[in-house]
């Protein structure tokens, strides 16, 4: 089988080291690929060059290429299977015209909680989309959408085995959608230590929120990647996990970072049917489901449950779970099979 994994014009390295949503799902199928036997290219610009020691690289997006041109006739005489791409590249007019040519399936991930796709661009069958949770399937209905839970992988940030933590850990963007200060707060009642990891993406929510931000209970650690926002993980005895009221999460990378190091999860969500109820289960974490009409102390007083619950898990046998859950090879298998 012969895969072609297309790049995304963001602004992340492909594979990214720390951040970045599509582009570590990207990296995650074509090592999974890779891992099941395929054949990989990594198509497009992005990727960083010195892959070319180690892996097939050809430079070209599909969007790019003219009709009828050389370029065009030796991408398609390249005889791909499957192209794996971003969400937005199905409905693409320039994109889908060049994979018309192709004659091979396409599939994607959704990334994202609003984005408006083509009617046309997906049939369920040649054409798949994957959504995360129940809530993702639902919102997407119309484009025949699969329930799979999406892995990703960065560069270098391997898994240790599992230990039992010290700290709690919450890792992401920092801003009014994540809510970190629930997290803070949470921590700040069992009178425990949590680190927050991660950029500043609004600082009028953190100027907020200072007062909790910035109590002795919290380390800011800033942006990591790598080994060292592996280590942050494995090293934390719970992974704190929040958003807000109104934000949907599409699939967050969390999930199966934090599983798959071993460290168990606190969730807090607003609904059922959420990414975390998707990813975890009662052997690698606890889910605090609130009511969206409650205020933040409530929701941190039930976080802050969830947390002890969490911390009672064996940490092995959560890192097993997630090595088995969030695996690259049964993901790709999982989405390179054309439903019947």
């Amino acid at each position: 089988m012969l895969v072609g994994v297309c790049d995304f014009p963001g602004s992340y390295a492909f594979p990214p080291a720390g951040y970045g949503g599509i582009e570590r799902w990207l990296w995650a199928v074509a090592v999974g690929a890779r891992a099941a036997g395929a054949d990989v290219h990594l198509l497009g610009p992005g990727w960083l060059t010195d892959l070319e020691h180690d892996w097939v690289r050809k430079p070209v997006r599909l969007e790019d290429l003219t009709p009828g041109t050389l370029a065009e006739r030796e991408l398609r005489d390249s005889g791909y299977d499957l192209l794996v791409v971003g969400h937005e590249y199905p409905s693409l007019p320039a994109w889908t015209r060049t994979w018309g040519e192709l004659d091979c399936d396409v599939a994607t991930f959704q990334h994202s909680p609003v984005f408006q796709h083509s009617p046309a661009a997906f049939d369920g069958r040649r054409s798949r989309l994957y959504c995360y949770s129940p809530e993702m399937t639902e919102r997407y209905a119309e484009h025949q959408p699969i329930p799979e839970l999406a892995v990703h992988l960065g560069l270098d940030e391997e898994e240790p085995p599992a230990v039992a933590g010290t700290d709690l850990v919450w890792l992401g963007r920092i801003d009014e959608d994540k809510a970190p200060h629930i997290a803070a707060r949470a921590a700040q009642i069992l009178g425990r230590r949590i680190q927050i990891v991660g950029p500043v993406f609004d600082e009028t929510y953190v100027r907020r929120h200072e007062r909790l931000l910035t109590a002795d209970h919290v380390k800011w650690v800033g942006e990591l990647g790598g080994p060292a926002k592996t280590a942050a993980i494995a090293e934390a005895s719970v992974f704190v996990y929040t958003y807000a009221r109104p934000y949907v999460e599409a699939g967050a990378a969390v999930f199966g970072e934090s599983i798959r190091a071993g460290t168990p999860m606190a969730a807090l969500t607003w609904r059922e049917g959420t990414c975390a109820q998707a990813a975890l289960c009662d052997e690698t974490g606890a889910v605090a489901v609130v009511d969206p009409e409650e205020d933040d102390e409530t929701a941190a007083q039930r976080l802050a449950v969830a947390i002890e619950k969490a911390e009672s898990l064996d940490h092995r046998r959560v890192q097993a779970v997630g090595m088995q859950r969030f695996d690259p090879v049964r993901h790709f298998q999982a989405m390179a099979t054309r439903p019947c």
